[in-house]
Order: structure tokens, then sequence, then C-alpha cells
């Protein structure tokens, strides 16, 4: 079976990528209107929109990106694992119930749609939708590079076999990437994501498991062998806060543990279950899926990191193509051909949300906050700003100044953790936050996290710019809301607060 590797992956890869095909035309003839593009009909059941949530929280930020982190820094992206289960219950808790309230009670088809009717302000879903739209560049970024990664690393080890010396350059796998997104986007919109996150998170959970004990075997000695080699090459690897320290651990826990609650992506979908009572079934479901997938995270990472430094594999020449190369080379060819196809159902599903998200801040939350009422022909329009932002996210993911899938992830997760913790969690459960703070929240964090990236500020101890930047935010949040006269809110929407 060795020898056709290479064959079994790529055949593996087709079916997914005919399927992809197949579900896209589908979801077109089911994509009527504007509703069903950005919030499929409210009409997901418990199972979908459960497994949607996890999905996109995973995605190729942590199939590809978590173990190039682990690679690189060892156990200091164990925060961002563990924590994110915290997150679950935080959204939940605070927003989910209150969220699809909102979303039945205005008929809202985004969340910059909810906050404007919480906040009775256009200039804070106007804020919101910018916040989300400049999130989206960096963490679709990652998706996508994520996915270009993981096609070059197949396509080379095959050309490799036939050409010896030959390769592609990642410019031309974001080019594929980018051009298969934009068809499967284009065509289903989030009907296509939604339905692909099931198939994906059932292949992702069987899969994680069989991975992380192909990691255990490939080591001699297993995790101890593992932990044995790192301590000798550096102790801090393995230690609880890995080579980037405890206040650099400890800010992505703060940021990655809060700052769930303030994923639109994920509080969109919470938008789309077909009954209020069925959010109460989606936690333990979403916990239990991404708990399960997190095991390829953490076990390709270290496993890689010991083989490399046993001098059983090659050193890497990036450490995004840490879960790539360990499943061409330490798993059976099937297991391996599974697991790219649900990396690529990750990548696809939470990319598509994205783009989503973004196509319908400028087709529909921007003009409406700006004009009263979205674009004429939203439909065609919203798939006209689908193509336009993968493009520009492309171009992003080539020429960010960091290019670790993981950390460009981490960058938009902090963008959205920032801007939008405040204004949702924070708001949706208190009466007396005001549309001024929300604004002066939002703008400051943004200001912040871009500002650092822009000019390349590196805060000292590895702290995270979109831990420092939801700190300020929270403080300006609540001094600028207690120091304001209570807002009048609508009858509807105090009633829901009220539950």
């Amino acid at each position: 079976m060795e020898e056709y590797r290479s064959l079994i992956i790529l055949t593996s890869i087709a079916l997914y990528m005919l399927m992809c095909i197949g579900v896209g035309l589908w979801a077109m003839r089911r994509t009527k209107s504007a509703h069903d593009f950005f919030m499929a009909g409210r009409s997901l059941g418990v199972v979908v929109t459960s497994v949607a949530v996890f999905s996109s929280t995973m995605s190729g930020f942590g199939f590809v990106g978590g173990p190039g982190l682990v690679y690189r820094m060892g156990m200091s992206s164990i925060w961002m694992v563990v924590c994110t289960t915290v997150g679950f219950a935080l959204s939940f808790h605070l927003i989910a119930t209150r969220i699809r309230l909102f979303a039945e009670l205005r008929d809202s088809i985004s969340l910059p749609d909810a906050v404007g009717a919480r906040y009775h302000s256009r200039s804070v879903a106007f804020w919101t939708a910018i916040a989300i739209l400049l999130g989206v560049i960096g963490y679709l970024a990652a998706q996508i590079r994520a996915m270009a990664i993981v096609l070059k690393d197949l396509l080379d080890e095959c050309l490799v076999a036939y050409l010896p010396g030959s390769g592609l350059p990642l410019e031309a796998c974001v080019a594929v990437s980018c051009a298969v997104l934009v068809f499967y986007c284009v065509t289903g919109g989030i009907i296509a994501g939604v339905y692909t996150d099931v198939v994906q998170g059932v292949m992702m959970v069987v899969a994680a498991i069989l991975v992380c004990w192909a990691a255990m075997s490939a080591v001699d000695g297993g995790f101890r062998g593992i932990s044995e080699t790192l301590v000798q090459d550096d102790p801090a690897a393995i230690g609880p806060w890995g080579t980037l320290g405890i206040i650099g651990s400890l800010s992505w826990f703060f940021v990655f543990a809060l700052g769930g609650s303030g994923q639109p992506h994920v509080v969109t979908k919470m938008m789309m279950a077909k009954n209020v009572s069925d959010i109460r079934h989606m936690l333990p479901l979403s916990i239990i899926g991404y708990s399960f997938t997190a095991l390829l995270w953490i076990s390709i990472g270290l496993a890689m990191r010991a083989l490399v430094l046993q001098g059983n594999h090659p050193d890497l020449t990036t450490a995004d193509s840490a879960a790539p190369q360990f499943l061409q080379s330490y798993t059976n060819p099937v297991l391996a051909g599974l697991v790219f196809a649900g990396l690529l159902a990750a990548i696809m599903s939470t990319a598509d949300s994205f783009l989503n998200i973004g196509a319908a801040a400028i087709v529909h939350d921007i003009p409406r906050a700006v004009h009263g009422t979205s674009l004429q022909r939203e439909l065609l329009w919203a798939r006209t700003a689908t193509i336009l932002i993968a493009v520009f996210a492309s171009l992003f993911s080539l020429y960010a100044g960091e290019r670790m899938v993981a950390l460009l992830g981490a960058f938009g997760w902090g963008t959205f953790a920032a801007a939008l913790v405040p204004t949702v969690a924070i708001g949706f459960n208190w009466k007396r936050a005001t549309p001024l703070a929300a604004n002066v929240a939002i703008i400051t964090s943004l200001s912040v996290n871009f500002g650092l990236k822009f000019f390349q500020i590196s805060l000292p101890w590895g702290f995270d710019v979109g831990a420092l930047s939801l700190l300020l935010s929270l403080t300006l949040f609540v001094v600028i809301s207690m120091a304001s006269a209570p807002p009048k809110l609508d009858d509807d929407i105090s009633a829901v607060m009220d539950l």
C-alpha cells in the first residue's frame, strides 16, 4: 500500500473536491435570497449547528497552524486549546439565547443587525461591521495559507517522485486555493459551509483519535520518549508555559477564553438555530467535538519536534509543514487521505463562514448603517463581495509580516475579541451599556491592533497584542458606560435582556 501512498491521498482529496462541488451546486439551489446566503434561513438543527460551531473554531488555524505552533514553541499554545473550551461555555451562557431571540424579533441576518437592534444605533452597527471586515482578513488569510501549504506539500511530494528537483511555488498554491474557495462560497453561501461542517466534524473527531495514536507510536517510548527528547533539547518546551513564557501564555489564555464570545463566525451560527430551545443541547456537543479534534493539534506538533531532534526526520523548512509532513510520512495512507480531506473540509467550511460574514458587512451592514437600507440585488452583490474579499485575503496571506498560520489566526481572533467582547458579550447582558461606549471600545481596539501590526511593534514578554487591545476596550467600555446617562432600550429588547 505504501507505494501507492501519494495516489491514495490525492484520490481522497479529489473525491472531497468533487463532494464540495456537489455541495456547492446543491446549496445554490437552496439559496434563493440574501437571508438564505447569510443565515441559512435560520433552519439548522442541533447536530448541524453544534458541529458547525466547533468546526469553524478549529479550522485550518488549528489543524495546520496548531501543530506548527507546538513544533516551534512547545507547550505554549496549549493555553489556546484548553481555554477555548472555556470560551464555548462563556459564549453560550452570555450570548446564545439572546442573540437567537434578537435575530427572530428583528429578522436579523447578521451580527451587526442584532447589535444595532440592541443599542438602537446605526453607528454601533457600522463599527461592528468594520471590525468584522478587518478581522476577517487576518483569519481568512490563515485559512487560505493553511490550504495552500497542504496542497503544496502534497503536490511537491508527487512531483518529486516523477520530476526530481521540481516543486510548486506557494503563490501558485494560494491562487488555486483561492479559486476553489471562491467557487464553493459563491455558489452555496453559508448553507454549503454548515453542511460541509457536519461531514468534516465527524471525519476529524475519528481521525484525530487515530492520528494521536499514530503520533505516540511514531516515536520510540511514546509520550515519555517525546518528553525526554524535548527536555534534552530545551526543558522549557515541554514545561507548562513552553518557550513563550508565562506572561505570553497567560495572555493567550485571556484572549482565547474571554475572546471566544466575540467571534462572529461562532456567534452568527448561534443565530441560525431552528429553535431557541435547541441551544442548551449545542454546548456539550460543541465542547466534546472540539476536545477530540484538539488532540491532533497537540500530538502532531510534539511528535514531529521529537522526530526531527532524534534525526529520524529532516528539519522542517517551515513549522507550518509539521502536520502535512507527519501525515505523509508516519500514518497509514488511507488515514492520511482521510485527514487531508478533513483538513481541507475544515479550511473550506471556515473560510466560507468568514467570506460570508465579510460579504454581509460590505453589502448589507455598512450600507444599512450609512443609508438605512442595504444594496439592491443584495444576493448578486454578496457573491461579488465574496470574490473581492477572497482575493485580498490571499494577498495578505502571502505578504503579511508574520507568515505562520497560527499567528495569522491569532491576530484575527484577537481583533474580533477586542472589538466585540465588550459590545456583544457584556452589552447583551448589561442594560447600562451605551452606544458611545461601544463605539469607543471598537475604534480603540482596532487602532491598537492594526497600529502595532502595521508598525511591527512587539510587546515585551511575548504579551499578545489582542490581549492588550481587549483589556483597553473592556476598561473603556465599562468606564464610559458608567459615566454616561442610562440608555433607553426598546421594550422588546429590554424584555429579552431580562430573561
